[in-house]
């Protein structure tokens, strides 16, 4: 099913392709076409302003109060709108277009439940800094305030989770503050930004001209960054003997991901990539240590623990990242750059604060190492590699493949990753599948990785998929999904087979809620209360059959050696959605693990299996390390082996 051809499609873009910093391209709109006032309706305006602002998607569901824009939005040849199944997939949606593209991500609604049904995906862009405006019908203003029909302050509920929001109150202001919306949604640390426009506001006659004059007092991000500081970092680089490049997802937004490879590779200097980075960094350069955290693996955690510098680049020292947090890094200088100066020493001190766009601030920290070398400076970190390297080849990802012949949920996302490749996008929901996904697929690029990180929300892959798809039709985008997460927006799948959006889905389906049953393993004895959801013992539902009811092709794989064929026959499938119920173990756990609340020190590298970091001769001697978990090792083989002759 293709999309009609009528309406009007956006611009191909592949992942990973230079763009101009968000920032400066909200600064300098590169369309400065002239309008000459005219008169028309506010819906007319709202629309207007959509196309000077070059939209060419919106993801959203028509209501009463929306409606009057709805019916000019008919005409428009410049915007195409996706109706979606419900409103949170249209934020989704809107979220992994702008994840996707580097653009602004648009989503529309009505007022009262449409507009709440936006609350959890703004809350989601707004936490991880995704530049999203949700556009709301609002009850007309005689009738605000008055528990009208479908009436819902949606300004004041969005306030604590939006980086602005506004309340219309006179149509003249709707180009303006568009204008705003978007720029706001952009510039600075990108994030959610809602528009609220009263239903009578809509249907009057007012004027629209373009471009606005913005007004926005006291707003004014910090893109360069001050050279005293940069020359400051550049000093504590050289007299550093264990640095890390501690990455965050700033730098993927400053689209700076040429220029942290070429610090990297000047310096030496080991990388890590929190999982909002993923892609920032080539994942095959042998710079690269992995993803640190909760389940980064073993070589990112300790490149953390005993580096004696941080040089953070738009990372905020989340609580997933540094474990407890006055146990992190205890021996490390910190060097903080980001856009925000609130997130500047808002968890960790900063030792040389750097307010600046991520790209800029690298730019110039370039020019700095670079003088320092020109004096002859040398840069020498061939002891903390040695030492790194060996924690490397003893600790590296892994899995175990299942001993009762059910499928392993590692080896299935590794064959989608291997198949589909660096080229591909990869949507993942919130779980296991969604660490295994950061862990066992290879990016190469940035934007090709897409996640909900900070707020976890279950039900972000399949719309996050149909937005990513919309704003790059040309790439082949995979939504990784377990069978919880699936069944909270499988709906949209429905959209993507009548908009002619040829996702495909690898269902990562273990009958259970799989994290919270891990926990269960590990902290609750075992006790699994309300995690099974029968989608094995039942097939409640049944996901071909569901896939096929929505438009999709459905397939089912249960043996290892039907999973590369399925997936390669997704690829050949272009022509509408493909939804692949890979049947998987419910047992497989998600390793290395930081568990919640304890110390980085204490990842374990498997179960029972815990690099000793937190004691000085196993961190001075890795030989030391190998020997304690050996140690470990026969302690609990002896064990299981007097338990069997008792």
């Amino acid at each position: 099913m293709s999309a009609p051809t009528a309406r009007p499609q956006p611009s191909p873009r592949k992942p990973g392709s230079a763009t101009p910093t968000p920032a400066a391209a909200a600064t300098q709109p590169t369309n400065r076409r002239q309008v000459a006032p005219e008169r028309v309706t506010g819906a007319q305006s709202v629309v207007r302003a959509l196309e000077e602002l070059e939209v060419d998607t919106v993801f959203g569901i028509p209501g009463g109060a929306i409606l009057p824009v709805y019916d000019p939005l008919f005409d428009s040849r410049r915007v195409r709108h996706v109706l979606v199944r419900h409103e949170q997939g249209a934020g989704h949606a809107a979220t992994g277009y702008a994840q996707a593209t580097g653009k602004v991500g648009v989503c529309m609604a009505t007022s009262g439940p449409g507009a709440t049904n936006l609350v959890t995906p703004l809350a989601d862009a707004q936490m991880d800094s995704v530049p999203v405006v949700a556009i709301t019908g609002q009850v007309g203003r005689p009738l605000i305030g008055t528990d009208a029909f479908q009436e819902a302050d949606i300004s004041g509920i969005t306030m604590p989770i939006t980086k602005h929001n506004f309340l219309v109150t006179d149509g003249a202001d709707i180009p303006r503050i568009l204008a705003e919306a978007f720029y706001l949604a952009a510039s600075g640390r990108p994030g959610a930004v809602l528009v609220d426009i009263p239903k009578d506001i809509l249907q009057a006659q007012t004027t629209f001209s373009w471009p606005p004059e913005m007004h926005l007092p006291g707003y004014r991000p910090v893109t360069k960054p001050h050279g005293k500081q940069v020359r400051e970092a550049a000093r504590l680089i050289a007299d550093a003997k264990n640095p890390v490049l501690y990455v965050g997802g700033g730098v993927i937004k400053a689209e700076a991901s040429a220029e942290l490879l070429e610090l990297a590779e000047l310096t030496g200097i080991p990388v890590v990539t929190t999982l909002m980075a993923r892609g920032a960094f080539p994942d095959s350069h042998n710079l690269h240590c992995g993803m640190p955290g909760m389940h980064g693996n073993v070589a990112a955690v300790a490149a953390l623990q005993k580096s004696d510098l941080l040089v953070t680049l738009g990372a905020r020292f989340d609580d997933r990242v540094t474990g407890q947090l006055d146990s992190f890094a205890p021996d490390a200088k910190v060097i903080h750059a980001d856009i925000d100066p609130a997130e500047i020493g808002k968890n960790r001190h900063a030792d040389v604060p750097i307010v600046g766009d991520c790209k800029e601030v690298i730019v110039e920290l370039l020019e700095a190492i670079r003088a320092d070398l020109a004096t002859g400076t040398k840069l020498d970190y061939s002891a903390w590699w040695a030492y790194l390297d060996d924690i490397r080849r003893t600790f590296p990802l892994s899995y175990d493949r299942p001993t009762d012949d059910t499928l392993s949920p590692q080896y299935v996302i590794q064959a989608v990753g291997k198949l589909a490749g660096p080229d591909a996008i990869y949507c993942a929901g919130v779980g296991q599948h969604q660490m295994w996904a950061a862990q066992f697929v290879d990016y190469e690029k940035p934007r090709t990785w897409l996640n909900s990180g900070g707020l976890g929300t279950m039900g972000y892959a399949v719309p996050a998929a149909l937005g990513a798809k919309m704003g790059c039709p040309d790439t082949e985008v995979w939504a990784i999904d377990g069978d919880g997460c699936f069944q909270m927006t499988n709906q949209e799948l429905a959209t993507c087979a009548v908009e002619g959006v040829p996702i495909k889905v690898a269902l990562i389906n273990n009958g259970n809620l799989g994290m919270v049953r891990q926990w269960q393993t590990l902290f609750y004895e075992e006790r699994y209360s309300n995690t099974d959801l029968a989608t094995h013992s039942l097939r409640i539902p049944d996901f071909v059959k569901l896939a096929e009811a929505l438009g999709c092709v459905g397939i089912r794989v249960e043996r290892e050696e039907d999973v590369e064929p399925a997936i390669r026959r997704a690829q050949e499938i272009n022509d509408r959605p493909v939804v692949i119920d890979f049947i998987v173990g419910k047992d497989a756990q998600v390793w290395p693990m930081v568990a919640a609340g304890t110390s980085n020190d204490e990842i374990m590298a498997a179960r029972d299996i815990r690099p000793l970091f937190d004691d000085d001769a196993a961190a001075d001697d890795p030989a030391v390390i190998h020997e304690t978990i050996d140690a470990l090792e026969a302690r609990s083989e002896n064990a299981a082996a007097q338990e069997e002759t008792k």
